[in-house]
């Protein structure tokens, strides 16, 4: 895995890891994340720590992990998970959940992982998220492979072929588990979908043999659920742009979503690792037509991940909201109070048609409902 070809998307390794943590260390934004995770601590001893560091695994372990549990501790109320027993032994995994935050999604993943001594895996993120040098580097000395996205089909084709390659060569020679998102972008309706492309992609490193090509990458469908949805108020007004024109992001917009997400309140979260894709599921998604067999095997996966979503009572309240139902033995009146008054809250300084943004930023909550 050492090769030119993936040079350029793949984690840092070797003797690249040091001289990267080196780097983060310097950087003059280190003095602010660490007034996060140190509070009255002078910042040199935070770069002394990171610089004194020679790995990436050192890096997650000693520096991620504490700064993935201080977000959960700081913005969350708890943070639960289930279905680990589907991980057995030393397997390696590819990991395909839904996405609803850019961040948390995949580091909550490595978080459990690690706390119940399971390697953790790489993290294919899109590149339009590295925006400067810094950010990379914390990036590469995390474990991320890089997601070219370009808008040249040669450039596309090429690039998705790599990325293909990669995956399944770590999996296969059983060096590196990999999560990947379900779908290019976060959920921003609440409906959790996967794309065939993603699979198509995948397929593209295949010998030409369907069942045994997905097989190898011992797929693992993971259900994150959230509380209080990341974003929320965000995803609602991009979906209220988008039903008038077409959506353009401004810049800095994704920094934006990244810190967002990080510092919203977030409620309870759930984690839930599904049962493994089976070669019976794929033998049966063998039998139909070449694109009936991606679109076959997007539907367990669907199906894997809405089961396995928890519905919080957030769910149930906007739904029960949008469909003017008053009775329910899930909440109280306080807590729909409560959920009523936040979502005001939420939209409050909205500037536009305030009954079509309450009920989008409604339904983000409620096609949770309907989904499972």
């Amino acid at each position: 895995m050492t090769g030119e070809k993936f040079k350029d998307i793949r984690p840092y390794i070797g003797d690249e890891e040091a001289p990267a943590l080196k780097r983060i260390a310097s950087h003059p934004l280190l003095k602010d994340i660490s007034a996060y995770l140190y509070p009255g601590k002078n910042p040199d001893e935070f770069r002394s720590f990171i610089s004194s560091l020679k790995s990436v695994d050192e890096f997650q372990g000693k520096v991620m992990l504490f700064a993935i549990k201080k977000i959960v501790s700081d913005t969350s109320k708890e943070l639960t998970y289930s279905g680990l027993e589907n991980l057995t032994g030393d397997k390696k995994h590819l990991y395909i959940s839904n996405h609803r935050d850019i961040l948390l999604d995949s580091a909550l993943i490595q978080v459990i992982l690690r706390i119940n001594n399971i390697e953790t895996s790489e993290l294919a993120i899109g590149d339009n998220l590295i925006t400067d040098s810094f950010i990379e580097d914390v990036a590469r000395s995390n474990k991320m492979i890089k997601v070219i996205r370009s808008t040249n089909p040669r450039e596309l084709y090429n690039s998705s072929m790599v990325l293909s390659e990669y995956v399944r060569e770590s999996i296969s020679s059983q060096r590196s588990s990999v999560w990947i998102a379900q779908r290019n972008g976060r959920t921003k309706d609440g409906i959790d979908i996967t794309e065939q492309g993603l699979l198509k992609m995948l397929d593209m490193s295949g010998s030409g043999d369907f069942v045994n090509d997905f097989n190898e990458l011992s797929i693992v469908p993971v259900s994150i659920s959230y509380e209080y949805e990341p974003c929320d108020f965000l995803k609602a007004k991009e979906l209220y742009i988008s039903k008038r024109t077409r959506y353009k992001k401004s810049p800095g917009e994704d920094l934006n979503s990244i810190l967002t997400g990080i510092m919203q309140y977030k409620g309870k979260i759930h984690i839930n690792f599904c049962n493994p894709i089976t070669i019976e599921e794929l033998e049966i998604c063998s039998l139909k037509a070449k694109n009936e067999r991606f679109k076959s095997l997007s539907e367990i996966l669907d199906s894997r991940i809405n089961s396995g979503y928890k519905v919080w009572n957030t769910n149930r309240i906007a739904s029960d909201l949008l469909s003017n139902n008053i009775n329910s033995s899930y909440y109280s009146k306080e807590e729909r109070s409560a959920f009523e008054e936040y979502c005001e809250f939420k939209i409050s300084g909205f500037e536009g048609e305030k009954k079509e943004i309450k009920d989008i930023f409604l339904s983000i909550y409620a096609n949770a409902v309907k989904s499972v």
